[in-house]
């Protein structure tokens, strides 16, 4: 079940894949920052900046995307003295990205309305090459849209989960990290949101029976 989810969540986002992502030292990098070198932080800012415009899109900021991001990357450097050592950045910055994004958003009741949503993390329509079954093509995009307007059936919590995991395309630990959960939370909320997804998307997902455990809050 999760594998064919994130197969199709994966077609909704607008970013790299993995491999694609820039890589830097990020010990080595705060380090000099704290030592003395803000010019440093640059680079921080470069390998991190796509994926905190995504979060930002993901969780309602629209047209203030960039603001918020850019106020989250100011408030990171202030808050640079307080970072664990050892701990990873990018979730502890996504973090801070979307509590500048409540905080911009914070009269809207939705984390992103259907449309507003696909429209950003969707960006603009990629070019379908020629020898493209138009069918194939067609019934993708059908799928991307069913799913997007699915995700405003689950409770803010279970589209935290499902955001983070394959919008964001964050492993499970960076993703208790960012949300400031356990594991066992983490997985628990994210087989409920799978096994919400499936019932109301019963012809594009496989069923999936809840896995055991209770969530450990």
């Amino acid at each position: 079940m999760e594998g064919t989810l994130k197969g199709t969540l994966e077609g909704t986002s607008a970013g790299t894949s993995e491999g694609g992502r820039i890589v830097v030292d990020e010990t080595a990098v705060i380090a000099r920052v704290r030592a003395g070198d803000p010019e440093a932080y640059a680079e921080l800012v470069r390998a991190h900046t796509h994926v905190a415009l995504r979060a930002a899109a993901a969780f309602g900021a629209g047209a203030d995307a960039e603001d918020v991001v850019q106020s989250a990357f100011l408030k990171a450097y202030q808050s640079l003295g307080r970072f664990r050592d050892g701990a990873a950045f990018r979730p502890w910055l996504l973090r801070i990205v979307v509590n500048e994004t409540r905080n911009t958003v914070r009269s809207v009741v939705r984390l992103r309305a259907l449309a507003g949503r696909e429209a950003v993390l969707l960006g603009a329509e990629p070019l379908i090459p020629e020898s493209a079954d138009p069918a194939v093509a067609a019934l993708a995009e059908e799928r991307r849209a069913l799913l997007l307007a699915a995700l405003d059936e689950l409770s803010e919590e279970q589209r935290q989960v499902v955001t983070y995991r394959y919008l964001l395309e964050m492993d499970e630990a960076e993703t208790a990290e960012a949300l400031g959960w356990p594991r066992g939370t983490v997985k628990s909320r994210l087989n409920r949101a799978l096994t919400k997804l499936g019932g109301l998307l019963p012809g594009l997902l496989p069923e999936t029976g809840r896995e055991g455990g209770e969530e450990h809050e």
